[in-house]
């Protein structure tokens, strides 16, 4: 998941500290360097770009990687709707403001689905940095709702909506959210 990198419109809590200008280039460039990782002949990789219109028809992402728009909707209703459209297989769905994201992690994440019917991959700030579903059944109702957003109970509230659901670790990753996270 990416927004377009608008300076004063990402990594808010980041430009607090930094100011809106370095946040937005701190981000454009974090996420060129995650595209560039993760492209890998394992698995399909898309952007679910925010906002919509302006994401969709953006030269900020490269060429050859494939968009979706995220749609309307709090965080859980956009990811909801792209779990839920897991055809046969799995789906990852990832932070795009994870320093520590390889496409080794990504491949242990998809191994981590072979038994189970979610991955989550925790931050150490209570949220998480990746969220998968096997796609084998269809996402519970419930999924991702009302969950506490950018906040100390994310994962855990994430967690709830998946009761009854066989729910796998990956690796724990920072994301940035502020300066101090950039160390």
């Amino acid at each position: 998941m990416v927004k377009e990198p608008q300076v004063a419109r990402v990594k808010t809590r980041l430009a607090r500290d930094i100011g809106s200008v370095a946040a937005a280039w701190w981000y454009r460039h974090q996420c060129a360097a995650v595209i560039r990782r993760l492209r890998d002949p394992r698995w399909d990789l898309w952007l679910a770009v925010s906002p919509d219109r302006t994401g969709l028809s953006s030269r900020v992402w490269p060429k050859g990687v494939p968009r979706i728009a995220q749609g309307t909707g709090d965080l859980g209703d956009r990811m909801a709707r792209i779990l839920g459209r897991a055809t046969p297989g799995p789906v990852m769905i990832i932070g795009s403001d994870v320093p520590g994201i390889t496409s080794a992690r990504i491949h242990d994440a998809f191994c981590q689905l072979r038994g189970s019917d979610a991955v989550i991959g925790p931050s150490p700030d209570g949220g998480y940095w990746l969220i998968g579903w096997h796609g084998v059944r269809p996402l519970p109702v419930a999924a991702l709702q009302g969950v506490r957003w950018s906040g100390p109970h994310a994962r855990s509230d994430t967690l709830a909506t998946f009761a009854g659901c066989r729910v796998a670790q990956a690796a724990t990753l920072n994301d940035v959210d502020e300066a101090a996270d950039l160390t």
